[in-house]
């Protein structure tokens, strides 16, 4: 018996000092603590003899308010050394702090938590500390917590500021506020574990959500040191914008600018709905550029954004006779509003003015697929909509065209317009209206404008004025239709105009100069005209099935789709509104009678003097074919169309005297390949031949000894848009979207066919990260890519010249030959001048937290090349390297 006491209380001892020492093994491991500090104190033993889930501590010794903790497999309480040790999934909840860790010691008598992980079965760590206080979230290895003093140790933490992490190997939190690290990496990399690249920061001041100041720092990518380094650093952390200075860029522009510093400037937050970027670009050679750029947006009202752009270029130096100097400026504003906040009015702008030579002169390399432009265009708009009966609409609009190549510009300051909905006078109060007498209806319509034309010479100068058009046009159209034996439907209308003009012309002959005076009168006047038409026309169905029986073949039916019709039209002379002024001859005898109207300078131009009768003809078809529905297990089928359109019309003129048929007009498109490919062709044939000096003569082709009808011209145009997603649409990033934007807003194409937008420098107002999936299974054999073709081809022959007047082929495409490589090109061919369009070659490189890009245009006079390396972050998005070569020439 005295035996097995002993043995009994020797297995005892051995078995508990094996359970403290595996435990004080478990917290040595666990609790990095350094001796040194102030904070620290001489670890104790700690057993497991509780099973307590949750309880609350009240205030005691420096502990101000209640602590609560809860643990889910131990909870051991000693009174006795005033300690709370929790094990498994612990948590303790102190004023606005929370800690949640494997393994919680809570010191009340001396204000004190220790937090560390927990080892499993298998020898490995789990349940890191998590560190919350606040908005401020730290997940360490361990932690030192003083509830008294709110200072803390903490040991190998990562803590996310405004899109950064900052991994720490020593933390001493100072206050709420501030925090002392030594030995951080700053980085924007998803890889904790291995980040791609860091800021080493030695020493370094953390204040959350504020900033981050540190000593001599520099970068290391995959932990080799690099010569990027700075004495000093400050980095800004905010979850708001923020004014600030934006960062250029530098480099060397081109052999005629030289060096260049860009897309430098100020970023200005005004407050939340407003914000500005001014930023500038300089170069050795005296040229500089200046832009401004605004966002605005006010939720539930109206949002848009507004930039200005001036630059001015110098080329070459002064005595050289290639030496010239030019200003260029471009004005873009959009604004549309929410149609929520007011539905009865409406107000939007979409404007691109500027000088006609700014795409082609233009540094910025944004505009690479914008060069090709001709035309800019604008509209400023408002327009207010009053319920009732009837409706009124009323509109007032501002709009502007440029020809960029004739420097020629249309600009209407403003364009009034309003209008009356119908009404329909005969119209029984209830049930539908039926019959010729109640669908009779009328309306008003009203526009008056200010025109004006001029060049780009003068534009926004006083002689732009000198030439400008006023005018209003006033008209009511008045209509019926009603069903004629079933199957025909009858329309008929006719239509009074009256047009108001300030700009009338007197002419005569003045004998003693023999030249013809046009004497401008800029006075009221007006003129009425009317016209009438009608028109009778049906639709025929038509079905020709080829499914017989029990036989179900891949085509089951087509279905014909024609839709005939004749229409009839008067248009009157108005030759009182003409005079004729006379040619006198020196000797005082009239040569000549010369019949002109005052209003053929008015802006609606002059009333018709030539009367009309006119038979109208046109026939259109619509084909589609009823298909076996391979994928469907039943007897299903599905509709496939074999031609959207193919249309006819032509017509015959009773009045005239002589080339009474007009010409026959063809058009038709159509969609294939699961509605990937567009086609669109037209045609137009003339009735009558050709003399000898190949004009048209009143005789027809057929009793000339030709074909019943000539061919004139015509016309293909075809758009093929593939990718490896089986015809599956294919998603741009943001940073696509954003460029893509921007050319159309210049004016530009949607698609990439013209080149792809990109501006690798000046990503300080859009830079966000970006991230893709990265998924390398199988990737050899299944390659994103994407194809985009555009074909088209004009044939002329309107006076025997038999020639094709134009023929190109575009193409754009895109391939990813690994999950971050990525390689494309913009091109087309010119089949009639044998020669490649403008080219652009494009390669992409994802570095994970980077983001490198190349682009290039091997040829023509806008031959260039843009390199760009730099953070994908915005917040580190200053740290890039941009190398370009810009054009030598412009056009």
């Amino acid at each position: 018996m005295h035996t097995n006491k002993f043995k009994i209380l020797l297995f005892s001892f051995l078995s508990a000092f094996i359970s403290l020492t595996a435990q004080s093994q478990i917290a040595k491991d666990s609790l990095t603590i350094n001796s040194n500090n102030s904070l620290v104190e001489s670890e104790s033993p700690i057993q497991e003899n509780d099973s307590i889930r949750s309880d609350s501590l009240q205030p005691k010794s420096g502990i101000n308010s209640k602590v609560t903790y809860k643990a889910k497999d131990v909870v051991n309480l000693k009174n006795r050394l005033k300690k709370i040790f929790m094990k498994n999934e612990a948590e303790v909840y102190y004023e606005d702090m929370q800690i949640s860790s494997g393994i919680i010691e809570l010191n009340y008598g001396t204000d004190r938590v220790n937090a560390g992980r927990l080892m499993d079965t298998t020898g490995n760590f789990e349940q890191n500390p998590v560190f919350k206080q606040g908005q401020n979230v730290i997940e360490p290895d361990s932690i030192v917590f003083n509830t008294t003093s709110k200072k803390a140790l903490i040991f190998n933490s990562k803590t996310e500021q405004s899109g950064g992490t900052v991994i720490a190997n020593t933390t001493k939190k100072e206050n709420d506020s501030v925090y002392f690290i030594s030995k951080g990496k700053f980085t924007t990399s998803e890889n904790l574990e291995d980040p791609e690249y860091y800021i080493l920061m030695r020493k370094a001041k953390v204040v959350p959500n504020k900033k981050i100041v540190t000593g001599f720092s520099n970068m290391y990518i995959y932990d080799v040191p690099t010569p990027i380094a700075l004495p000093f650093a400050y980095f800004p952390l905010t979850n708001t914008r923020k004014s600030g200075v934006i960062f250029p860029s530098f480099g060397e522009a081109n052999s005629d600018r030289g060096y260049a510093v860009q897309n430098g400037g100020y970023y200005l937050v005004i407050n939340d709905n407003f914000d500005l970027a001014l930023m500038g670009d300089i170069y050795t050679n005296g040229s500089f550029g200046f832009r401004a750029e605004n966002t605005y947006a006010v939720r539930y009202k109206f949002r848009g954004n507004l930039s200005f752009r001036f630059e001015s270029l110098i080329s070459s130096e002064k005595g050289f006779p290639d030496y010239s100097k030019s200003k260029i400026y471009n004005l873009r504003w959009s604004h549309s509003k929410d149609g929520k906040s007011n539905p009865g009015s409406r107000f939007s702008a979409s404007v691109n003015l500027g000088s006609s030579n700014y795409y082609q002169e233009s540094i910025n390399q944004l505009n690479v697929s914008n060069f090709l432009n001709n035309t800019l265009a604008s509209s400023i708009s408002y327009s207010k909509t009053f319920q009732g009966e009837p409706q009124v609409n009323l509109s007032v609009t501002a709009s502007h065209s440029q020809n960029t190549n004739t420097e020629q510009i249309t600009m209407s300051l403003p364009t009034f317009q309003g209008s009356m909905g119908r009404i329909f006078p005969f119209a029984p109060k209830t049930g539908g209206k039926k019959g010729i007498i109640q669908n009779v209806n009328f309306q008003y319509n009203m526009r008056a404008e200010n025109r004006i034309q001029t060049t780009d010479s003068l534009f926004f100068k006083s002689e732009m004025f000198e030439t400008a058009k006023i005018g209003a046009k006033h008209s009511i159209p008045l209509s019926t239709n009603f069903k004629l034996f079933k199957h025909l439907s009858f329309s008929a209308s006719t239509n009074f105009e009256e047009n108001w003009t300030m700009n009338t012309v007197k002419k005569y002959y003045d004998q003693e100069n023999n030249v013809v005076i046009a004497e401008d009168l800029n006075k009221f006047d007006r003129y009425n005209t009317y016209n009438f038409s009608t028109s009778l026309g049906t639709t025929i169905y038509g079905m020709f099935p080829f499914k017989n029986g029990d036989n179900n073949p891949k085509i089951q039916a087509i279905r014909h789709v024609m839709r005939p019709s004749i229409s009839y039209s008067i248009n009157p002379s108005f030759e009182r509104y003409y005079d004729t002024y006379e040619v006198i001859s020196a000797d005082g005898l009239t040569t000549d009678q010369v019949e002109y109207t005052r209003f053929e300078n008015s802006l609606y131009g002059a009333p018709n003097k030539n009367y009309s009768n006119t038979l109208g003809f046109s026939l259109s078809n619509n084909i589609e074919a009823k298909v076996r529905d391979e994928k469907s297990s039943k007897e299903g089928s599905r509709k496939v169309i074999l031609l959207n359109a193919l249309n006819f019309s032509t017509g015959y003129n009773i009045a005239a005297d002589s080339l009474n048929l007009s010409p026959i007009r063809m058009s038709g498109g159509t969609s294939i390949l699961k509605n990937k490919m567009s086609i669109n062709f037209g045609a137009t044939f003339d009735p009558y031949a050709l003399d000898r000096n190949n004009r048209k003569i009143d005789k027809l082709n057929i009793d000339n000894g030709g074909s019943l009808i000539r061919l004139t011209s015509g016309n293909i145009n075809m758009s093929y848009s593939l990718n490896s997603e089986t015809f599956k649409s294919n998603n741009e990033d943001d940073s696509e979207k954003r460029a893509i934007n921007e050319s159309v807003r210049s004016g530009g194409r949607a698609d990439d066919l013209f080149g792809k937008p990109q501006d690798f420098a000046d990503r300080v107002l859009t830079g966000t990260e970006e991230t893709k999936e990265d998924d390398n299974s199988h990737y050899n054999y299944k390659i994103p890519w994407s194809l985009r073709l555009a074909y088209a081809v004009n044939y002329s022959n309107t006076q025997r010249q038999n020639e094709i007047a134009s023929h190109s082929l575009m193409f754009s495409g895109d391939i990813e030959f690994s999950p971050r490589w990525t390689v494309g090109a913009s091109s087309g061919y010119d089949f009639k001048n044998q020669g490649f369009t403008y080219t652009q070659l494009r390669f992409e490189r994802d570095l994970l937290s980077w983001r490198m890009n190349f682009s290039w245009i091997p040829f023509s006079s806008r031959s260039s090349w843009n390199f760009f390396i730099g953070i994908k972050s915005s917040l580190l998005k200053d740290l890039k390297y941009d190398k370009r070569k810009q054009a030598d020439k412009t056009l």
